[in-house]
């Protein structure tokens, strides 16, 4: 692959359109950045769930706030690497603007994930394995069934950004392609997938191809696609604040004390080659008494060294990169001291932050939740003419209005609705229809 073609300010939906002259104030990419934090999609991401329950008195992160820390990281990624692939390309003068296509893709990564977090898409997904929905599965394609059975965030992410909803305009928000083929993490269908994760559904295949061909993004013997470059950084960002900001959530909410969390932080240096680091660092921990400020004056740390080496493995590896050889990721590829202190804390992690009590009881809450809804508005849009099917299809937003009358389209509009979902919405709904709290009544 080739940075000239995989670097575009092209529009999926407005591909007749000339951009605008290059002195306006803001890049094509800016604009990108633009479009994603003022919209909706993005605004309801501040009451979804992204570990942690949302808690009255301790702010923990949010999708919202996730992706906009995200979204820093990855700037810095970019920002980093532009700097230094201008001086290897500098004819190419959209390389420079590397830092805001991987920022705009860092905001917009989580977009398509359901309410309660990571369990809202194993919610999805085992209503048709296993609940009510199996029934429809002999009216489906064998894509189509498994854009269901194995509903992945990160396919709807691509989704709520291209997909023209009901009413809406042709390409959905109308990203540069450069933009959107950076989100596309796993890019082959689910038909593809060896696990649950994919790119892109079966209705919005025809988009994606058409950004890989635009751009030149490689096709593999076994049809999968080569990733786009910028995917490798995207991916780092959204690992490392995952992985290390977690560890600060799960300190404030007393899961974790704060010698567990120093240590697995102080892990990530080597005692010898950075032991002045390491006594600087003490120095500052001595001077800042508050033990919420060390935490992420630490976290801040680890974060700073894992940009470095990542952009340090990216650029060793760009050959491989864009000839598509290059296996797992960037943060797979960590030296071993920082490799190894990032198994820790993947380790401690799952056994003591992603399996606490709090996070499994919304897990549960959240199966059951987007369980009822899909039972509800799936059988009613798929028998239309019942009296209660006509209430229930009433809160069906326009937007969410099925495109056609196959029962793909039916099945996907409600499986986009709730997806799009807040968890506090998703909650009030349910509640409503189940008849635990009524409009008006105490």
């Amino acid at each position: 692959m080739d940075w000239n073609q995989l670097l575009s300010a092209k529009r999926l939906g407005m591909e007749d359109h000339q951009p605008l002259a290059a002195h306006e104030d803001r890049t094509q990419f800016q604009r990108d950045y633009d479009r994603i934090i003022f919209s909706s999609p993005f605004r309801r991401m501040q009451n979804k769930t992204q570990v942690f329950p949302l808690p009255e008195h301790v702010f923990v992160h949010n999708r919202l706030t996730h992706s906009l820390e995200v979204a820093s990281v990855g700037r810095s990624l970019g920002s980093i690497l532009a700097e230094r692939l201008v001086k290897k390309y500098p004819e190419n003068h959209l390389i420079h603007e590397i830092g805001s296509i991987v920022s705009t893709a860092c905001l917009a990564h989580d977009l398509g994930n359901p309410p309660f977090g990571h369990s809202g898409e194993a919610a999805i997904s085992n209503f048709f394995l296993k609940g009510n929905g199996k029934k429809f599965e002999e009216e489906l394609s064998d894509g189509e069934w498994r854009d269901f059975t194995h509903f992945d965030g990160n396919a709807n992410a691509f989704r709520t950004l291209t997909h023209q909803f009901n009413g809406k305009r042709n390409g959905g928000f109308a990203l540069t392609y450069s933009t959107l083929a950076s989100i596309v993490k796993y890019p082959f269908e689910s038909t593809a997938a060896t696990k649950s994760k994919f790119g892109f559904f079966q209705s919005d295949k025809e988009n994606y191809l058409k950004i890989a061909e635009a751009l030149s993004i490689q096709q593999k013997e076994d049809g999968s696609f080569c990733r786009h470059p910028l995917v490798y950084l995207v991916e780092a960002a959204d690992d490392i604040c995952y992985q290390i900001v977690d560890l600060e959530d799960a300190f404030k909410l007393g899961i974790l004390n704060y010698d567990t969390i120093t240590n697995l932080f102080l892990g990530f240096y080597d005692p010898d080659a950075e032991k002045s680091q390491l006594e600087r660092i003490e120095s500052t921990l001595l001077k800042v008494t508050d033990r919420n400020e060390q935490i992420s004056f630490l976290r801040a740390g680890v974060i700073g060294k894992l940009i470095y080496e990542c952009i340090r493995i990216f650029e060793e590896n760009e050959e491989a990169i864009l000839a598509g050889t290059f296996e797992k990721s960037l943060i797979d590829h960590l030296p071993a001291i920082q490799h190894a202190a990032m198994k820790r804390v993947q380790k401690i992690s799952v056994a003591e932050v992603y399996n606490h009590r709090s996070v499994v009881e919304i897990e549960i809450a959240g199966y059951k939740i987007i369980g009822t809804l899909l039972d509800e508005f799936v059988e009613a849009i798929m028998n239309p003419k019942e009296g209660y099917s006509r209430k229930i299809l009433s809160l069906l937003p326009d937007q969410y209005q099925p495109a056609d009358d196959s029962a793909y389209s039916k099945i996907q509009s409600i499986v986009d609705f709730v997806a799009g979902m807040t968890d506090i919405f998703a909650l009030d709904l349910y509640r409503k229809i189940r008849g635990i709290s009524l409009p008006g009544v105490v």
